[in-house]
């Protein structure tokens, strides 16, 4: 299912926050299922970092929109997305980087 772009700033923050929250979800399973390590061990650390340093940015006010560009984290997402349960908030966080808020529906 497809997620629509957020349509404010705020709304935009809140979909970079969930992420956050979802990939320290992941760190938590590969505690407690050390099995699923091998699974998010390749990308993890990466993935983290990059979205951890989007949502700062965001909230210091240093946030650069993309203008058409991807977020340096898709190539891990394309590369991993099976492995990524919310693989689509990652898709949907970039395509508004990209191409802005929803502004016209």
């Amino acid at each position: 299912m497809k997620l629509q772009r957020p349509k404010t700033v705020d709304e935009y923050i809140d979909l970079v926050h969930q992420a956050v929250y979802e990939i320290d979800e992941l760190r938590t399973c590969m505690e407690y299922e050390p099995e699923q390590a091998e699974a998010y061990g390749p990308f993890i650390e990466q993935l983290d970092h990059q979205v951890r340093g989007i949502y700062q940015q965001i909230t210091n006010g240093e946030y650069d929109w993309g203008y058409g560009e991807d977020f340096s984290y898709m190539p891990l997402v394309v590369r991993f997305g099976r492995f990524i349960p919310f693989q689509q908030l990652l898709f949907t966080i970039n395509e508004t980087h990209k191409n802005g808020l929803d502004v016209g529906s």
